[in-house]
């Protein structure tokens, strides 16, 4: 018997019907981790304003900006509807919805599908049908691709997986343009690139949690000297592909400043993260969630130049 096995029976989706209205709202906000999808809008947004190269119109920003919430908010409740089990006996994730029972496994279900398919029409209806399909996809991805298939079975669940979150970077170029180009293609692999960085040193963090549910984050199943060697040789691919974007033509002179300024100090944490991990340091000394935190505010401060970028041109 495996350790998800062994979870006590009854122990999800118990009592949903017995909790009080605001708690239950609540709840299923939380299905769709909006924490995450602020990301994914701070990578959707800037690329409107660099495909349009200048200010999009206002309505179709908020037309795909709900459209992606919904839509992303559908994956991640689908997401936590398959790992309900996992998730229950893991410290950073069992006080989730499906977990204590404010929601009952069906109705995350039923949820995330409701959200999966209006944010579809939403998309294809007041957007285009490009961005209603570009969506659709990432759902699904992240749902049976990286969920399903990847999360449980790979170290690489994280590189392949992530591709998932790339996709708002297309969708926000084809939202404006209805097609799509090299920038936006350039952008997706910035993307790409950052995930793994970005996700390792909190899977790093949490490594326990995963190692007891049987998930093969890398950190599980690799030394922190072989992690953050991976992290730095993704970094360095990710600043070298961000800086494609200004001999392309596709950016000036801020841009490329931005980029160089915001990827010099990711560099900078990442090799420092490489010499603790060498030096054997473990623990609160590792300080492996300084650059978690630092990829947030790098991809912010370069999603941000992509969009202030145009005016200055």
């Amino acid at each position: 018997m495996t350790a998800v096995e062994s979870r006590p029976a009854g122990m999800i989706g118990g009592n949903s019907g017995k909790q009080p209205r605001g708690a239950r709202v609540k709840a299923f906000v939380a299905l769709t981790k909006p924490r995450i999808i602020e990301l994914l809008l701070i990578t959707t947004v800037p690329v409107m304003f660099l495909a349009e190269q200048g200010v999009p119109d206002l309505w179709l920003v908020l037309h795909t900006c709900f459209a992606g919430y919904l839509s992303a908010g559908g994956a991640n409740a689908l997401n936590m509807y398959i790992d309900r089990d996992i998730d229950a006996l893991m410290d950073r994730t069992s006080q989730r919805p499906l977990v204590t029972g404010v929601v009952s496994p069906r109705e995350g279900l039923v949820f995330g599908l409701t959200l999966g398919v209006v944010s579809t029409l939403w998309f294809g209806l007041f957007v285009n049908w490009l961005s209603a399909w570009l969506a659709l996809g990432a759902l699904l991805f992240y749902v049976v691709v990286y969920t399903m298939i990847l999360k449980r079975r790979t170290k690489q669940n994280i590189v392949w997986g992530g591709i998932a979150g790339c996709l708002p970077v297309l969708i926000g170029w084809s939202s404006v343009t209805d097609s799509m180009s090299w920038a936006a293609v350039i952008l997706f692999l910035v993307i790409f690139f950052w995930t793994p960085p970005h996700y390792w040193p909190l899977s790093m963090k949490v490594k326990e949690d995963y190692a007891r549910v049987g998930v093969p984050m890398l950190p599980v199943v690799a030394s922190n000297k072989v992690v953050a060697r991976q992290i730095v040789l993704y970094s360095w691919v990710m600043v070298a592909v961000s800086l494609l974007l200004q001999p392309l033509g596709y950016t000036g002179w801020f841009y490329t400043v931005v980029a160089l300024a915001t990827g010099g100090w990711w560099l900078w944490e990442a090799h420092a993260l490489q010499n603790r991990a060498r030096s054997g340091e473990t623990g609160a000394k590792l300080k492996e969630m300084r650059l978690f935190h630092w990829s947030i505010t790098y991809v912010s401060l370069l999603f941000l130049a992509v969009a202030v970028d145009p005016f200055l041109r």
